[in-house]
């Protein structure tokens, strides 16, 4: 009976105040243009398998070696998830218990480096992560830090570079994988630099993971000794992470998880990850991420057409940087316009950016959430011509209310949740 009830008159009875910002909150997400690049729709099946009576139940420890009783039908679900994960990217190994992204690096680093020891991460300012070594977070705080940056030239990475900072440095760990970077990587020449200087290769492909797993882009699983990932983003599953490695890393990885940085894990979230691994694998997913990629491409092309600075003139993946450093406009400014005009970016830093991280002189944008909706090239270019009359237009009522009027028919042709 449970499964055939909608569960939201339980949570408006009892609590209205919350289901008032739930409610909100969808009609957000069915109003506007969501384009923030780790930003994403999941299935009505994952959404189900989040809400399940999985949620009641401790399970710390692995399937089959649990510290609790009562585990025999989350530990199915749990095998489920690490066999579908290996399947879907080709690895030996799969942890499946992350929380977060975050929490899938922090194991990745305690199970190969102590702390104190030299990693080397790409610079949040170029297109890292703060877990890759920024000071203020754990990262950046437990280790010693040596950031890369892209070429000045290009805006792209410079692999020659790396291996002579790489050299000159000696790092334990080497840290690929990035937030804001639209370019393909070279894993195979980032496994000859780190064999050069004795270091692992950690590569967090949070952002890329589902074009990954649809063949679309290159993958690090032959070159890594260990890799993390969110199963959100690009994935289109629930918020969460997991970490993939060679077998022969498979005990120091899952002890370094629980029970060095976590207590039990999520089974209702891993519920969730195993149908989004399932999902993963269809023709469906493999032609929607084939779609991603084709509408970042056009969107980029658009822009750049009508006088735009694309960081690295284009993208190889599902977003893009756009710099208005000449423009006269910030990020910050141009993220509050353009989500006055109901599309949702977020300002970013650019390589070499004069601005402080709090204002930014660009803006990230992505199209994982307007793809799943539905959205193809055409309506890329609709979007780009409306983005450049807000971008160009920002201080002017009169323009975002007319561009939001085209924004809201958008959505509404391309309905979310219905």
């Amino acid at each position: 009976m449970l499964f055939e009830e909608n569960l939201f008159p339980y949570l408006e009875k009892t609590d209205p105040e919350i289901m008032e910002s739930v409610s909100s909150e969808l009609k957000r997400q069915q109003n506007q243009l969501e384009m923030i690049a780790s930003e994403n729709f999941t299935s009505k099946a994952v959404l189900a398998a989040l809400s399940n009576p999985m949620q009641n139940k401790y399970a710390e420890g692995y399937p089959g070696k649990r510290y609790y009783g009562g585990c025999e039908f989350v530990d199915q679900a749990e095998r489920l998830a690490r066999k579908r994960v290996k399947e879907l990217f080709g690895a030996e190994h799969g942890n499946v218990q992350p929380h977060s992204g975050t929490q899938a690096n922090i194991t990745a680093y305690l199970a190969f480096i102590e702390p104190g020891d030299k990693i080397m991460g790409m610079s949040l300012s170029h297109g890292g992560h703060l877990s890759h070594g920024h000071p203020v977070n754990f990262s950046g705080m437990a280790f010693d830090v040596v950031h890369y940056e892209v070429d000045r030239e290009t805006r792209m990475l410079n692999y020659d570079q790396l291996e002579e900072q790489a050299r000159r440095e000696q790092p334990k760990m080497f840290v690929a994988g990035a937030s804001a970077y639209p370019r393909e990587w070279d894993w195979a020449r980032l496994r000859e630099i780190c064999d050069q200087v004795g270091a692992y290769l950690m590569v967090d492909i949070a952002h890329i993971a589902g074009l990954i797993a649809a063949g679309v882009h290159s993958s690090p699983i032959p070159y890594a000794d260990v890799v993390t990932s969110t199963t959100h983003k690009t994935l289109r599953g629930p918020r969460g992470g997991f970490i993939l490695c060679p077998k022969k890393y498979r005990k120091k990885v899952d002890k370094l998880n629980f029970p060095g940085t976590q207590g039990g894990p999520f089974m209702h979230v891993i519920a969730g990850k195993a149908v989004c691994f399932r999902e993963a694998m269809t023709d469906e997913f493999k032609a929607y991420q084939k779609q991603v990629k084709a509408n970042a491409a056009r969107l980029a092309s658009h822009l750049m057409e009508n006088g735009f600075d694309i960081v690295s003139g284009g993208t190889d993946n599902h977003l893009f940087l756009i710099d208005l450093s000449e423009k006269d406009l910030t990020g910050k400014d141009a993220e509050a316009a353009l989500e006055n005009a109901g599309i949702t970016v977020n300002k970013n830093t650019v390589p070499f950016d004069k601005e402080s991280p709090f204002v930014t002189s660009g803006i990230r944008v992505g199209t994982p959430a307007l793809t799943t909706r539905g959205m193809k090239e055409e309506q890329m270019d609709e979007i780009g011509s409306l983005m450049i009359k807000v971008l160009e237009n920002h201080t002017d009522e009169n323009a975002l209310k007319q561009v939001r009027e085209k924004t809201l028919e958008l959505a509404r042709a391309f309905p979310l949740y219905e």
